[in-house]
């Protein structure tokens, strides 16, 4: 097939990006949340080796890349990768393959089970047309393992502590594990002789005081999720804004998610990444934006 009867367009939509050489593709497969099954990683290395040049790429975004697969191959390499259930990643501007760690289901420290709401995101708005890339990320808890911030929109699992007096001993270990020093102890004239407090706005609601302290005097209060919006580390690199701390339900964060692409897709110049909109917009007039609806709704009760 000659090059001129392939719509390049057409081919990133669906993850098929041309190489410097001209008659030669890079096929960017979609590895969700960095999974695939051993029966799926097998048929990536058999069609690398086929098609390809028998090299795998493994990009920065948890995703798979098989390159040097020539334009006369690109569909049957695509027919034998979908028999195995791996379906084409994308490029151009558009919503790209989620990214997120292991979450609750094996880390000690995750907080959400990241896996779910990655599929559910996924479903939601894979591929949607965007003015430029935009990427999501699902991050289990403050270790950041996935990078909330640096990511068109974030959402990071997290935790709001509580001290319980009586389990505390005044050992003080919670003083030290905490990473932003954000846990403050005071000397007190009510019997007791000290509480221990945290700093809201200090703290990163990460769970390390009630996961360490011994005598689990630090529990969870509220668990949730941060949301986070306009992170990019392209060429104008842009650490993210917190849109809403302590979210604490899966439904609303798909709901934030919602109306801040809305809102990106209302304002973005072509080509502008997300947290360049905000900056030109305003990141005020944007979450103003995106939290009306609930802002509405506490005002109305």
């Amino acid at each position: 097939m000659s090059d001129n009867k392939l719509d390049q367009a057409a081919l990133g939509r669906v993850g098929m990006m041309r190489q410097t050489q001209q008659e030669y593709y890079v096929m960017r497969l979609k590895a969700l949340a960095g999974d695939l099954t051993s029966r799926q990683l097998a048929c990536i290395s058999s069609v690398a080796e086929q098609y390809g040049r028998g090299v795998v790429h493994l990009s920065t975004r948890q995703g798979v890349e098989i390159h040097y697969v020539h334009q006369d191959n690109l569909e049957r390499a695509k027919q034998v990768l979908a028999e195995a259930g791996i379906e084409m990643g994308a490029c151009g501007p558009r919503v790209r393959v989620i990214v997120a760690c292991p979450g609750n289901e094996t880390c000690r420290w995750g907080v959400i089970d990241t896996k779910e709401m990655t599929r559910e995101l996924d479903a939601r708005h894979f591929k949607a047309e965007t003015p430029s890339k935009f990427k999501l990320s699902v991050t289990g808890c403050s270790h950041n393992c996935t990078k909330a911030n640096e990511n068109d929109i974030g959402i990071r699992g997290a935790i709001e502590p509580r001290w319980e007096r009586e389990s505390c001993t005044d050992c003080g270990l919670c003083l030290s594990f905490c990473p932003l020093k954000a846990i403050g102890r005071e000397e007190t004239n009510d019997g007791h002789g000290f509480h221990y407090a945290v700093d809201e706005e200090a703290c990163i609601n990460c769970s390390i005081c009630t996961s360490l302290c011994p005598t689990s005097a630090w529990v969870v209060g509220r668990k949730g999720y941060t949301v986070f919006i306009g992170g990019t580390m392209g060429k104008v690199p842009r650490f993210a804004s917190i849109l809403k701390r302590i979210v604490e339900t899966e439904e609303e964060v798909y709901e934030l998610v919602d109306r801040a692409i809305a809102s990106y897709r209302k304002h973005g110049l072509k080509k502008e990444r997300f947290g360049h909109t905000i900056d030109r917009i305003g990141l005020e007039n944007i979450m103003e934006e995106i939290l009306e609806p609930e802002l509405q709704h506490i005002r109305q009760h």
